[in-house]
């Protein structure tokens, strides 16, 4: 019986080491479908394909561009994938977008992957031995398979290593909430608004409840599609296509994420441990305005190192990067942190906290992070033991110490509780309904004010920051000086009558 746990299979090499071509000849499917990418030959954007194994297995791939300036391409399709497919031509050798693919790769976590030599009928026997050694210096103890695309040459053992390689994949979060990063948004007739990417958790069918973040935008999903067939319900691990009710294109755009309501929360902060490249040009100063990269959003963002001036090469430090636009982030998601002089990427990590203070210290960096998809999970009781503590706690809960971390985490993903920072967190029904009394402070456009929710809701002052904090987090108020007004979200909360569904 062939596994039916859903992959997603992603390619990485250079700029015309054959990658589209190879994808062509292994899934029939031509992935280049813009005019200019025929033009000129090359990928821009990302491709998509699904592939047959031996095994009866059906992968879905991803075939990212190989030209530098589209690296922000490939780190978004790279984001979501479980095993790659690093290309390296037989004439060529391996070149600086093949060293730069694998180092995004390594940063994101992704160490399951086989190696494609293509373009093996252009060389000799001794080019291709010479060019294998190369490869299996750059990464020791992966399958190397030798390919020559117009003859099919090498590519049934491919498809077999691939398999191979598949079967030791780890399945994704069918079971937790959505996360759907998304890297495509087109319309089409008769259907309407159509967004795509690799759902990394969750399920997804018609009619689903869901929301687009930033921003929390309530959706209703009108149907899914897994490589342009019909699905009663699509699970983590697989490319979809969905369609979305009364929204337009222009609201659901790339670097976008449809999710469970409640689990996400916009933040211009994030708290991470981040590693630098042995072979980084230079280490990361603090101060120095960079490239963030999360799932398939690319924002700039200014870094702070937390320990000293500058997180030098091959080390690994923690520091705040500093967003000038909000993103949706989980503890233990992964980001890419690139330079803009020169334009090449220069670190990757984990994030520790997805809303921190702009003073919060950053925790202790931990010897290994799970990735998103395959993320370690709390006992129930643990889980369920911290939810009674918070929810005991009302609107002054107890602050969460190290070992509260894996659930509170655990718990803001289902949705359970609200996290401010790394050491608080809110029951979400309490955090709903002081929501809606702190919108009552708003009516008819007065100021919301620190002392006001202290006094409204009878809390302490640090309480009533951290309350105010989430709020400007989630879109519902903005700080101004010493008050904060309603944002239209607040305003469109407030006309609903409060604030019991925001979490």
């Amino acid at each position: 019986m062939p596994d039916d746990r859903p992959l997603t299979l992603g390619t990485a090499g250079h700029i015309d080491h054959g990658k589209t071509a190879l994808v062509a000849a292994l899934t029939g499917v031509d992935t280049d479908r813009l005019p200019q990418e025929k033009a000129r030959g090359i990928s821009i954007e990302l491709g998509y394909a699904p592939l047959n194994l031996p095994s009866g297995r059906r992968l879905s791939v991803v075939d990212v561009p190989g030209h530098e300036r589209f690296v922000r391409a490939m780190v978004a399709g790279a984001t979501g994938i479980d095993l790659w497919l690093l290309v390296i031509s037989c004439d060529d050798g391996v070149m600086p977008q093949t060293r730069e693919h694998l180092a995004i790769l390594r940063l994101l976590g992704l160490e399951r992957g086989v190696i494609a030599l293509t373009k093996r009928d252009l060389v000799d026997d001794a080019r291709a031995a010479q060019v294998r050694g190369q490869a299996a210096e750059l990464v020791p103890g992966l399958p190397i398979v030798e390919v020559a695309t117009p003859t099919r040459e090498g590519v049934d053992a491919l498809r077999t290593a691939l398999d191979e390689a598949a079967a030791a994949a780890p399945g994704r979060e069918v079971g937790g909430p959505v996360r759907l990063p998304i890297d495509r948004s087109f319309t089409l007739r008769g259907i309407g608004t159509v967004v795509t990417g690799t759902l990394w958790s969750g399920t997804i069918g018609p009619d689903d409840r869901l929301v687009l973040e930033p921003g929390a935008r309530p959706i209703r999903v009108r149907s899914v599609q897994v490589h342009d067939q019909p699905e009663a319900r699509a699970g983590a691990g697989q490319r979809v296509a969905v369609a979305l009710a009364g929204i337009e294109r222009r609201d659901a755009r790339r670097g976008m994420t449809l999710a469970t309501p409640g689990l996400l929360a916009p933040s211009y902060r994030l708290e991470c441990d981040l590693q630098v490249l042995g072979d980084a040009p230079r280490g990361l100063r603090g101060g120095e305005v960079v490239t963030v990269h999360h799932g398939t959003v690319e924002v700039p963002g200014r870094l702070a190192v937390r320990d000293g001036d500058e997180i030098e090469p091959g080390a690994r430090g923690a520091a705040q990067l500093r967003l000038t636009e909000p993103i949706v982030a989980l503890a233990g998601d992964r980001v890419i942190v690139r330079l803009t002089a020169p334009r090449t990427t220069v670190a990757g990590g984990s994030v520790l906290d997805p809303a921190p203070s702009r003073s919060g210290i950053a925790p202790e960096p931990v010897a290994a992070v799970p990735e998103p998809a395959a993320r370690a999970e709390p006992s129930p009781a643990r889980a369920e033991e911290l939810a009674a503590r918070i929810h005991a706690g009302g609107l002054m809960p107890p602050p969460l110490g190290d070992a509260d971390q894996e659930a509170a985490a655990y718990l803001a993903r289902q949705g359970a509780v609200v996290r401010v920072g790394r050491d608080l967190a809110f029951d979400a029904a309490a955090f709903g309904q002081a929501t809606a009394l702190i919108l009552t402070l708003a009516a008819d456009g007065a100021p919301i004010t620190l002392a006001g929710v202290r006094d409204e809701l009878g809390i302490s002052r640090r309480y009533a920051q951290g309350l105010l904090e989430a709020l400007d987090e989630q879109g519902v108020t903005r700080r101004i000086g010493d008050h904060r007004v309603l944002r239209r979200r607040g305003r469109e909360l407030a006309d609903e009558g409060g604030g019991a569904g925001i979490s």
